[in-house]
């Protein structure tokens, strides 16, 4: 797939005000990329496919279309900030917080809210140090092997809060790595922009017991 063609198929649905989002966040992104590391320098050429639209398929895996929407680990904002943007029309009622401990990624994501009109929280800390959120969905790409998500997540995650973590080809082993230390719900959806790869939908997540 192009990147025209990934741009034309994410904004398909959309209103020309969130189209006007997508594209000066890509803007941003291409501009700050420069001085800090946001993305892999190469997939910068292949922003809308890689990044845009892998973020944009967690976003209709959420169970709810009000409450907390915690992004962890957001980085450059995949796919928390894909997910903000769309909710401003199609769930208005979420909010969005987004937990990143590099100050510099945090003043990336504050520039894009600004430029963008979302109405965000972003914590500069790390994860761990993070008070309790008490969030209805929890999203992470690229952040941490799937025991040590289950673990930065659980704190921050309500009683009928789910997660959603993108995984790729290893994803298989990962999740029996970590049933072996947790117990949990999940659902399994395979990617749309990347073979081998999936996304889970976890909830009811709890220690296992010794």
């Amino acid at each position: 797939m192009t990147e025209e063609e990934a741009r034309d198929r994410l904004l398909a649905d959309v209103s020309r005000e969130t189209a006007g989002r997508f594209d000066a966040y890509a803007a941003a992104l291409i501009k700050w990329q420069k001085a800090i590391n946001l993305v892999a320098p190469a997939s910068l050429n292949h922003l809308w496919y890689r990044h845009f639209l892998d973020s944009a398929q967690v976003f209709p895996l959420r169970i709810k279309d009000q409450g907390l929407w915690l992004d962890i680990g957001s980085g450059g904002g995949f796919p928390g900030l894909i997910c903000a943007i769309l909710a401003t029309e199609k769930s208005p009622d979420l909010r969005f917080t987004f937990i990143e401990s590099d100050l510099r990624k945090c003043s990336f994501l504050r520039e894009v809210a600004r430029q963008t009109g979302l109405k965000i929280s972003v914590l500069s800390r790390r994860i761990e140090d993070a008070p309790p959120q008490g969030a209805n969905v929890i999203s992470a790409r690229a952040l941490a092997p799937l025991t040590k998500l289950c673990t930065l997540a659980q704190p921050h995650l309500a009683p009928d809060g789910v997660c959603l973590f993108q995984k790729g080809e290893s994803h298989q082993a990962e999740l029996d790595a970590a049933r072996a230390e947790w117990q949990m719900g999940m659902v399994q959806f395979d990617s749309q922009t990347a073979d081998g790869a999936v996304i889970y939908r976890i909830g009811d997540l709890a220690p296992c017991l010794m």
